[in-house]
């Protein structure tokens, strides 16, 4: 169960909750609710951690293409050399290693906009993640001070003062 699907329970209990007569108030067993947030709360740093191990993944690729088109830039380069130095093929070489290593840096440009893009969607999607579980939590908040605040409307003051009678005319 993730926490969205907390989120979603703690508000079904605060939903279900008994209601109290002549208010808008329930009854809640706050040692419950309590359980309930901790529960969430313990679960939101391994989200976040899940979070950072993606970055810590999206740096690996990067680095791993970078490598790798370093690995054929050089390859490129070394090739070209090899054909430059055969004087009758000079012309044809330079215009070969020139491809291979414009091929080579469109690759590695190639990989860095297709991690960028993994990365920043799986961010997105997290970031969604994120916003839904705090509207959640502020839903639930909000809630729970509204009720606070409708049950001190009808505090112990209120009751203990005698009613007077009108007077007559």
């Amino acid at each position: 169960m993730g926490p969205l699907d907390r989120i979603e329970d703690i508000v079904a209990y605060v939903e279900a909750a008994k209601a109290i007569p002549m208010s808008r108030n329930c009854k809640v067993d706050r040692a419950e609710i309590i359980g309930m947030l901790e529960e969430l709360r313990g679960e939101l740093p391994g989200e976040l951690r899940r979070a950072d191990a993606m970055l810590a993944e999206r740096d690996k690729i990067i680095e791993a293409g970078e490598k790798e088109a370093e690995r054929i830039i050089a390859e490129a380069e070394d090739e070209h050399a090899r054909l430059v130095s055969a004087h009758e093929v000079v012309v044809s070489a330079e215009r070969e290693g020139h491809r291979i290593v414009s091929e080579a840096r469109n690759e590695a440009q190639r990989l860095r906009d297709e991690v960028d893009e993994y990365v920043d969607t799986t961010l997105a999607n997290f970031e969604q993640f994120l916003q839904r579980a705090l509207a959640g939590v502020e839903r639930g908040r909000d809630k729970m001070h509204a009720l606070r605040e409708i049950g001190s409307f009808a505090g112990p003051s209120q009751q203990a003062e005698p009613e007077k009678p009108l007077p007559s005319i």
